[in-house]
């Protein structure tokens, strides 16, 4: 009898160990988990227009285009401030710049607040969080919650370009995992953000090997609004060689040589981005759980080809707030191969939209919404959005505030009490500053009521 009841014990160890290993392998090879994984790609200063599928005639960005095309793309994406530290720390916490306090790159969250960020909310239901690329938030509080953390590594690295190596170390990590539970991993680029000047060496972009010359066959011109009649129009606390993205436009797109040169390898280093995209995707494949994986894309901010006298972003102009975002969820048929063009999103809407994926309560603190709800006509959709951008300050960058509305910006530089308005119907390249003129003293005044309730709003 002893001897039965051994071999019964031994075998139901067996089959527990043999089970425990069985399930753990399965994670890489089809998990049928049904809390999915969440991927959430942030990237660095890609504007809007810089995709395939968002109608660029020349760009590669074929991976991208396949989750816009097979998800939800929100064509009508903008960020609530253009900058890093500050666009990052919306993302994470899905507040305004006005609540959440960083607004610079020194300040950072702290336990409490951080305890609010979606990561952690994420722990909270039992995902295993992981980090890859910039975290660009000062410091965080801790990284104890973190299964993994890898946020610093230069621009180089054995050999190894940053673009390629964020692919390579999260799949690295993916083809490691071994866990019944989903896993959450942020995974951020440095490019396309250029190399500032330094000594001798002026501002540039580092590309790799394999997108360098992508684009030399393609006509790039100077755009509309670059024209220097529209910099001549601006005041003369904008119009300084004292104002950082005039400064860094003498490097970048001063002359045509200049701007063709640093406009084609900013689209290169897209292409680059989005290889390393597609690298990662093709790993989740290969593990066999791309079907259980949502994947969510945004950029931090956009960037100025020129565009207005200027180089980067900070400035409330279209091509600095406006961002592609990506929803893509494999789970969902309803929001498959769907666009909305109409629809205000936010940089702060990642967090809840997420949370509310899973159906997860989002914190009473966070002030987006969700954006499949939004989409899907549960919730109201936005007639408009706040902006703010208040680092630095004149003469370096001036602050600004704007009200940004479907047929309307209104702009508002706080330290001079300086008023802008363009009319985006007539004038979508926001080249003509319509506030002085009579025929708008209405919208004008409208506009400005709207601007304090939604700064109201913010905080």
């Amino acid at each position: 009898m002893k001897t039965i009841f051994k071999y019964l014990y031994s075998f139901c160890l067996f089959m527990v160990i043999s089970s425990t290993s069985f399930t753990q392998a399965k994670m890489n090879k089809g998990s049928n988990n049904p809390r999915p994984n969440i991927i959430l790609i942030v990237g660095e200063s890609h504007r809007a227009e810089a995709l395939g599928v968002s109608g660029n005639p020349f760009i590669k960005t074929p991976n991208l285009d396949w989750l816009a095309k097979n998800g939800l793309n929100f064509s009508n994406a903008h960020v609530t401030t253009a900058i890093c530290s500050v666009s990052r720390a919306s993302i994470l916490s899905g507040q305004h710049q006005s609540r959440h306090g960083i607004d610079d790159f020194s300040k950072g969250f702290n336990a409490e607040t951080f305890a609010e960020t979606l990561p952690l909310q994420l722990k909270k239901h039992g995902y295993k969080l992981a980090w890859v690329g910039p975290y660009g938030v000062s410091k965080p509080p801790s990284t104890d919650a973190f299964d993994y953390w890898d946020p610093s590594f230069p621009w180089m690295e054995n050999g190894i370009h940053h673009t390629d190596n964020v692919a390579l170390k999260t799949n690295n990590w993916l083809e490691n995992y071994r866990s019944e539970d989903p896993f959450f991993i942020q995974i951020n680029f440095n490019a396309a953000h250029e190399i500032d000047p330094k000594g001798d060496v002026p501002a540039h972009y580092l590309l790799q090997d394999k997108v360098k010359g992508m684009y030399d066959d393609v006509n790039i011109t100077p755009p509309p609004s670059a024209a220097p009649e529209v910099w001549n129009s601006f005041p003369d606390f904008f119009k300084t060689d004292e104002n950082i993205g005039r400064k860094r436009w003498q490097g970048f797109f001063s002359d045509n040589e200049l701007l063709v040169k640093n406009t084609r390898d900013y689209y290169a280093s897209v292409s680059g981005v989005d290889e390393a995209i597609g690298n990662i995707m093709a790993k989740l494949k290969d593990l066999g759980i791309s079907d259980n994986t949502i994947i969510v894309f945004i950029s931090d901010h956009g960037f100025s080809l020129g565009e207005h006298g200027v180089m980067g972003k900070w400035f409330p102009f279209k091509e600095s707030t406006h961002v592609p975002l990506i929803i893509y969820n494999p789970l969902n048929k309803e929001i498959q191969g769907k666009k909305d063009k109409k629809s205000f999103a936010l940089n702060i809407d990642i967090a809840p939209t997420i949370l509310g994926m899973l159906n997860f309560e989002a914190p009473s603190g966070m002030q987006g919404v969700d954006l499949v709800d939004m989409y899907e006509g549960k919730i109201k959709k936005r007639n408009q959005f706040f902006y703010e951008h208040t680092f630095i300050g004149s003469p370096g960058l001036p602050k600004t505030q704007a009200l940004v509305s479907k047929d309307y910006k209104y702009i508002n530089f706080i330290e001079h009490g300086y008023e802008m308005l363009y009319d985006l119907k007539k004038d979508p390249n926001e080249m003509v500053n319509v506030a002085s003129d009579p025929k708008y003293k209405d919208i004008l005044d409208r506009l400005r009521l709207v601007y304090q309730e939604e700064k109201e709003k913010s905080k």
